[in-house]
């Protein structure tokens, strides 16, 4: 029989720990172990119980779950999943926990409570049972300082003025894409991005990109053109969609369903590539849980466009790119650090 996931909650509100400690309790294959008020309490249970994964508040008094993580990996590295606030302070230390090594996120409901709070549990369940299979274990040795600069010094891509970039990502993918987007020169094709993210977060996940590559990195609007040298992230919330429209590439983003359980969702961005782009695009999914975008990866490699997967070792989870090489839909699996020059390599070998 397998054993369950044990779980170490942090939360300075008792009525969240609550919360959470009853809600993850439903599952069978997770154990709460232990709650805490703050870090500091969280230290202690943490060397009494063991736990597997580790939920973190994102604000708190006393010390942040940002400063925390950043105490904690280097010294016990373990999978946390941050819980956050659908604020621009909750976002932004979010991001920064995800830099700093937290698996993943969830959002606490702000409205309609009963539904949101149901829907949350339900992910943060399965994002606890993900990360429990994660190795953390590289954080125990000291990590370099990334530069904010711009990574002009890269060499310019060819062929590109008709090309497409798309890119499909979820748990992890906020790094994965952050290391391949400054390593690409300003001169690169139109590339359109759904990260798995809700809204707040994307827009500021593409301001911090902008800061921190050649390219121009926005949060895409309905009717933004793709064109060399920008990249356009899918709005929280909403599906993003490729058309062409007098020979131009452009971006329609709008309410709808989920799919593949996602809203942005892969399949939706990468049908529509498959459809528009053809053999003009290069498709690339990177690190995730779930099968979001496998299928449609398929669609784009039957109509012409090279594509290709992040392989097993440098994925957070091995999730939606083991199904798009498995489906058929990625031509190959390449390493996190290889894929800007795997991007120049199909670029000179398209037409």
């Amino acid at each position: 029989m397998q054993s369950k996931t044990r779980v170490l909650i942090v939360d300075d509100s008792p009525v969240v720990r609550n919360i959470l400690s009853h809600g993850l309790s439903m599952s069978e294959d997770i154990e709460v172990v232990a709650t805490a008020s703050d870090p500091y309490i969280a230290r202690d249970m943490i060397v009494k119980h063991r736990p597997d994964v580790l939920t973190l508040d994102v604000e708190m008094p006393r010390m942040n779950g940002l400063e925390f993580l950043k105490k904690l990996m280097p010294q016990y590295p373990l999978p946390v999943i941050m819980v956050s606030s659908l604020t621009d302070s909750g976002s932004s230390i979010t991001l920064d926990a995800l830099s700093a090594g937290a698996v993943d996120f969830v959002c606490k409901p702000v409205d309609n409570l009963q539904n949101g709070l149901a829907e949350m549990m339900s992910d943060l369940s399965e994002k606890i049972k993900t990360a429990s299979h994660v190795d953390v274990s590289s954080y125990k040795r000291s990590r370099p300082v990334e530069e904010k600069v711009k990574r002009t010094e890269v060499e310019s891509l060819k062929n590109i003025s008709d090309k497409i970039i798309a890119i499909g990502a979820s748990t992890g993918g906020t790094e994965a894409i952050r290391k391949v987007i400054t390593n690409l020169p300003a001169k690169s094709p139109g590339i359109v991005i759904v990260q798995h993210m809700p809204e707040k977060f994307t827009k500021m996940f593409a301001d911090r990109l902008d800061e921190q590559s050649a390219l121009n990195v926005r949060e895409a609007k309905s009717g933004d053109v793709i064109e060399p040298g920008v990249v356009l992230i899918a709005p929280g919330g909403k599906q993003m969609q490729v058309i062409k429209s007098d020979n131009t590439y452009k971006v329609i983003c709008r309410d709808g369903a989920k799919v593949c359980g996602h809203k942005p969702s892969v399949d939706v961005l990468f049908r529509s590539v498959a459809r528009y782009a053809k053999n003009k695009a290069i498709g690339i999914i990177l690190t995730g849980m779930g099968s979001d975008g496998a299928d449609a990866l398929v669609k784009m490699r039957e109509a012409g466009a090279r594509t290709f997967a992040q392989d097993e070792k440098t994925c957070v989870v091995f999730g939606m790119p083991k199904e798009a090489y498995a489906r058929g839909g990625a031509e190959q699996l390449v390493a996190l650090n290889m894929i800007p020059q795997k991007i120049r390599m199909l670029l000179e070998d398209m037409n």
